[in-house]
C-alpha cells in the first residue's frame, strides 16, 4: 500500500493537466491528425476539428486571443459566419434549410482559433508535412485502384478514386504538386540534390495521376495559375521563360500520351455545345444555367439577399414550366462561391468574402516556404471557386481553415518578439 501511495503517476498527471505546454503539445497533435485524415474521412475531420477547439480551452490565453480576433483576418471568416446566421431571419425558407445552410459556414470559426495556437506552437511544419504524407499514400490508393477497382472503399467509383470524388482528390493533389516547387528550388539552389530529387519524384507522382489516371478540369485550369504565380514572385526573368517552354513541352507530350487527358479537355466543348442544343444534361452545362439563374436571383435583392437556404427554393420556382433538361434542374448551391453568397446576402456577404480574401492574401506577404503555402492555399481557393464554392465546401472549406490557420499563425508567430512566442506561465 505504501508503495501505491508513492507512485508517482497520479501527481505527474496532475502536473500536466495544469501544464499549459502539455495542452499546447495535445492541440498539435489533433491538428497533426486532422491534416493527415482530411484526404480519407469526412467524420474524422469533424470529430477531430471540435476535439481540437476543446483542447485549446485549458490554456486560453483571452488577451492574445482577443488580439487576434480583432485583425482582419480573423474578422472576416466571423463576420461571413455571423451573417449567415443572422440570414436565417429574412429568409423564406423552412427554418431547418435555413440553420443547414448556416453549418458550411461554422468551419470557419475554427480558422482564428488555429491562428491563436499556431502563432506560439513550433509545429506547424508537421501539420503541413501530415498532410502531404497522407497524400501521397492516397497517390499509391489511388493508382493500385486505378489497375484494380475492387480495391475501392466508394461504391461504383470513377476510375482511380480510392474515396472521396475526383474534384477533393484534385484540389489535393495539385496544391501538393505545386507546394513542392518552392523547397525543391530552394534545394537546387543549396546543391542539396538528393532531397531535391526525392520531392521532384513526388511532384511528378502527383502530376502523373493527375495527367494519366484521374484528370480534374478544375485542376487542368487553376494549376497553370499557380505556376505562373510561383514564377512571378520567387523566379526571375530567364527561369520563368525556360519553365514556361519546359511546361509547354511537357503539356504536349502529355497530350499525345494519355487519353484521359484528352477526353477530359474536350469536354470543355462537347458539353458546352450539348447544353446548347439540349442533348442532355452536362456539368459545364448546369453550371452555365446556375449562374445565369444566380445572376438573376442576384438582381432581384442585391443588397442582402434572399437569406440563408434560400437557394433551392428560387431555383424551385425558376424550375417551375421548364421543359429543357438543363432549365428544370433545381440545387442548393450555384457552384460559384460569389453567387452562392450573393444569392443569399447580397452584395454585403460578396464584400465580406472579398474581404476575407484580401485580408488573407496579404497576410501571406513576404518570402519563405511558410508564406509561399499560405499564399497558395488562398489563391487556389479564389481560383477554384470560380466553379465551385470551395469555401462551403466541406473538403476543400477545411482545407482552407488549416492552410490559412495554421501558416497564418505560423506567420504572425515570425513577426512577434521570441519572448511574445513563449505562452503564458502555468499558475
Amino acid at each position: 500500500m505504501s508503495a501505491l501511495a508513492g507512485h508517482p503517476g497520479p501527481a505527474l498527471l496532475a502536473r500536466r493537466w495544469r501544464d499549459p505546454a502539455a495542452w499546447r503539445t495535445t492541440v498539435d497533435v489533433v491538428a497533426i491528425l486532422l491534416a493527415a485524415s482530411l484526404p480519407w474521412s469526412t467524420s474524422l475531420v469533424s470529430i477531430l476539428g471540435v476535439v481540437m477547439l476543446i483542447t485549446m480551452v485549458p490554456y486560453l490565453d483571452i488577451e492574445r486571443l482577443l488580439k487576434i480576433l480583432k485583425q482582419p483576418i480573423s474578422l472576416a471568416p466571423i463576420a461571413l459566419f455571423v451573417l449567415a446566421l443572422v440570414g436565417t431571419l429574412w429568409s423564406d425558407a423552412a427554418w431547418g434549410t435555413r440553420l443547414y445552410a448556416v453549418g458550411p459556414a461554422a468551419k470557419l470559426l475554427v480558422l482564428p482559433a488555429l491562428l491563436y495556437h499556431f502563432q506560439r506552437s513550433e509545429r506547424g511544419l508537421w501539420v503541413f508535412s501530415a498532410f502531404l504524407a497522407s497524400c501521397v499514400l492516397m497517390v499509391v490508393m489511388s493508382t493500385a485502384v486505378a489497375f484494380n477497382p475492387a480495391l475501392a472503399l466508394k461504391a461504383n467509383a470513377d476510375r482511380g478514386i480510392f474515396v472521396k470524388n475526383y474534384i477533393d482528390q484534385g484540389q489535393e493533389f495539385s496544391l501538393c504538386a505545386v507546394a513542392l516547387a518552392y523547397p525543391i528550388a530552394q534545394l537546387l539552389r543549396a546543391r542539396r540534390f538528393v532531397p531535391a530529387g526525392v520531392l521532384t519524384a513526388i511532384m511528378f507522382a502527383f502530376l502523373a495521376n493527375m495527367i494519366f489516371i484521374v484528370v480534374s478540369r478544375t485542376a487542368l485550369v487553376t494549376i497553370p495559375i499557380l505556376l505562373a504565380v510561383f514564377g512571378l514572385i520567387h523566379l526571375k526573368w530567364r527561369a520563368n521563360l525556360m519553365i514556361a517552354v519546359s511546361a509547354l513541352v511537357l503539356a504536349l507530350a502529355a497530350w499525345f500520351v494519355s487519353p484521359q487527358l484528352q477526353s477530359k479537355v474536350a469536354t470543355f466543348t462537347t458539353q458546352y455545345q450539348d447544353y446548347r442544343n439540349d442533348r442532355g444534361v452536362t456539368s459545364i452545362g448546369e453550371r452555365l444555367e446556375f449562374w445565369r439563374k444566380s445572376l438573376r436571383f442576384f438582381a432581384g435583392a442585391p443588397l442582402i439577399g434572399h437569406g440563408s437556404g434560400s437557394t433551392r427554393h428560387l431555383f424551385e420556382l425558376a424550375a417551375s414550366g421548364r421543359t429543357d433538361l438543363a432549365g428544370s434542374t433545381v440545387v442548393g448551391n450555384p457552384h460559384n462561391q460569389t453567387l452562392n453568397v450573393a444569392v443569399q446576402w447580397g452584395m454585403l456577404g460578396v464584400v465580406i468574402l472579398y474581404a476575407m480574401w484580401a485580408a488573407h492574401l496579404l497576410l501571406f506577404r513576404g518570402d519563405g516556404l511558410v508564406p509561399w503555402i499560405g499564399l497558395l492555399v488562398v489563391v487556389q481557393n479564389i481560383f477554384t471557386s470560380l466553379f465551385n464554392s470551395h469555401i462551403f465546401d466541406f473538403h476543400e472549406g477545411w482545407m482552407y481553415v488549416i492552410g490559412v490557420g495554421v501558416a497564418g499563425g505560423m506567420v504572425l508567430r515570425s513577426r512577434t518578439k521570441p519572448d511574445l512566442a513563449q505562452g503564458p506561465v502555468a499558475p
